[in-house]
């Protein structure tokens, strides 16, 4: 089958080559998926360079790619969660980098996937379930939040706009940073938007006198103004701050979970979980998807279509 690989730890996106590479093996509990679509996640290109290399091992060649929507073609022994023809997402992330999903197939634990909604495209549903899992987590542990008031850092981006309209979902009042361009954007998702940058703690305060209840920070960099708008018994997490843990904060990391992606998927089949697609690349187009991705301005989902 064909896949994008690379062969070596490199920030050298033009290393990635579609080659052929042996069809995967459908290990016990787990279902053998065509792929349809792919999420590309900021992770795939930072795990290329080697930045994840002390929390995992990496088998070469790497197929990039965590997220996946298909076909089930082939069910292991103990999946009986599902049969062929089954239409699934999935965040597929293994205990080692290799076997991703920029490729025309791959296994999937059975424990991780859960039915694609027919209210999904393929291309939302393969761009949903990491980043939608990770807002789907630091909503959860920032506990009850109806009636309360969330602020949300970089609203706009992948992982913050879906954690906005579960947090909005959920009954919080939702204030979301975001640079002016796509404020429009977070009003229409619900969320009363605030520039970044200097003066952002004033424009806050402004905006919740009180204090807010809850914070989630999905840039970095933030502690400081969280920690000067949140109320004394506020609650907090980053995904990428670990700084937090030391004032009362959470670190959040997601891990592969079929029932988690079930409720994302519920979200979206009422209307309450809207998934932007903001462009498709094919296999051959890896590397200018990752280039897009690196930029940092994407607002949306970047999806790989093999």
């Amino acid at each position: 089958m064909r896949a994008a690989t690379y062969s070596q730890y490199s920030s050298d996106v033009d290393t990635i080559e579609v080659r052929d590479v042996p069809e995967p093996k459908v290990f016990p509990g787990s279902v053998l998926v065509e792929v349809r679509a792919a999420g590309v996640n900021p992770v795939d290109w930072k795990a290329m360079t080697g930045g994840l290399d002390p929390l995992i091992d990496a088998t070469f060649p790497v197929i990039p790619g965590w997220d996946v929507a298909g076909v089930v073609v082939d069910v292991g022994l103990d999946a009986p969660e599902f049969q062929i023809g089954d239409a699934v997402m999935a965040y597929a992330r293994k205990d080692i980098l290799g076997p991703g999903t920029f490729a025309e197939r791959v296994a999937v634990s059975a424990a991780a996937a859960t039915r694609k909604p027919d209210s999904l495209t393929w291309e939302q549903a393969g761009g949903l379930p990491l980043a939608g899992g990770t807002a789907l987590r630091s909503v959860d542990a920032l506990g009850p939040i109806a009636g309360r008031t969330v602020l949300i850092h970089a609203a706009a981006g992948g992982v913050g706009s879906f954690a906005a309209q579960i947090a909005r979902a959920q009954g919080a009042r939702v204030i979301g940073t975001a640079s002016e361009r796509n404020h429009e954007f977070l009003r229409g998702l619900g969320v009363e938007p605030v520039s970044y940058g200097e003066g952002l703690t004033e424009r806050v305060t402004e905006m919740a006198p009180e204090g807010v209840d809850a914070v989630a920070d999905f840039v970095g960099g933030q502690l400081e103004t969280t920690l000067s708008v949140l109320t004394p018994d506020g609650v907090h997490v980053s995904i990428v701050d670990n700084d937090v843990l030391a004032h009362g904060g959470r670190v959040i990391w997601v891990r592969p979970d079929g029932n988690e992606t079930a409720r994302l998927a519920a979200l979206a089949d009422r209307g309450e979980l809207t998934v932007e697609v903001a462009g498709t690349y094919g296999l051959d187009e890896v590397p200018e998807a990752f280039r897009v991705s690196r930029e940092g301005h994407v607002r949306g989902k970047l999806v790989i279509v093999p």
